[in-house]
C-alpha cells in the first residue's frame, strides 16, 4: 500500500512543478506582451521595442508582485510624456494575462 502511496505522491509533485512552470510561463509572457504593449504606446518599435518589453520583464524579478514593474512603466511614460492613466495599464494588464495564457497553452 505504501508503494501506491508514494507513486501518488510523485504524480502530485509532478503536476505541481509543470503547474508552476507553466504558470511562470504565462507570467513572463504577459509581461513581455505588456512591455511590447507599452512600447508602442511609447512610439517605439523593431529593437528599441523588443529591448523595452524585456526591460520591462527585468523590473518585475525585483520584487514579488507587480508594484516594481508598474513602477518602472509609469517613469517610462512620465518620461515620454505620454498620458496613460492607471486604470488604462491594469486593464490591458489583466487582459494580457488571458492572452497570454491562450499563447502558452496552444504552444503545449
Amino acid at each position: 500500500m505504501s508503494d501506491a502511496f508514494k507513486e501518488r505522491e510523485k504524480g502530485f509533485e509532478a503536476k505541481y512543478k509543470i503547474d508552476q512552470d507553466k504558470a511562470f510561463k504565462v507570467g513572463t509572457r504577459r509581461d513581455k506582451l505588456f512591455g511590447l504593449w507599452l512600447a508602442g504606446k511609447l512610439g517605439l518599435s523593431g529593437a528599441a521595442a523588443d529591448q523595452d518589453a524585456n526591460d520591462v520583464v527585468a523590473s518585475k524579478f525585483e520584487k514579488p508582485g507587480d508594484d516594481d514593474m508598474i513602477a518602472k512603466v509609469k517613469k517610462d511614460i512620465a518620461a515620454k510624456g505620454v498620458a496613460i492613466d492607471d486604470k488604462e495599464l491594469l486593464s490591458k494588464l489583466n487582459s494580457l494575462a488571458d492572452d497570454a495564457a491562450r499563447q502558452v497553452i496552444s504552444e503545449g
